[in-house]
């Protein structure tokens, strides 16, 4: 194989960065300071329902346990190119609010899908120190 003909080899194209969901799992997120919530549950159904769609990830605390169950999620390549930036979901206690953020991310997510009207309720606001934590 001549130089040439090693130079002319391309990797091939890596497939656009999906949705990130990130699950706080930590010090109020998915414990028993949350009561009467199947937090495995609820966690395998997000799993189970974005598989191949998006990447879930669990971390510990993302210090805004007045909003517990946090999910944060990140937009695609493509929606961040649209516009997208990551949203904050907190008190996230029911099966329907999980399949309602699942639904949107499948539908493409932030910058690409509008969110159901109900996710509305959900979204808030946390500090600049606590995003920059999770965002960056």
């Amino acid at each position: 194989m001549s130089r040439r003909d090693r130079g002319s080899r391309r990797a091939p194209a890596a497939a656009p960065a999906p949705c990130a969901v990130t699950v706080c799992r930590g010090c109020c997120c998915g414990t028993e300071k949350v009561p009467g919530v199947d937090h495995a549950a609820q966690l395998a159904l997000l799993r189970q329902s974005l598989s191949g769609a998006a990447q879930v990830r669990v971390t510990g605390c993302l210090d805004a346990c007045e909003q517990a169950n946090v999910v944060v999620v990140q937009p695609s390549a493509a929606g961040r190119a649209a516009g997208g930036r990551p949203v904050w979901l907190g008190l996230v206690h029911d099966t329907d609010a999980v399949r309602d953020i699942a639904a949107w991310i499948t539908a493409g997510g932030p910058g690409l899908a509008d969110p159901p009207g109900v996710l509305d309720l959900y979204a808030f606001t946390p500090s600049r120190r606590v995003r920059q934590s999770v965002e960056d």
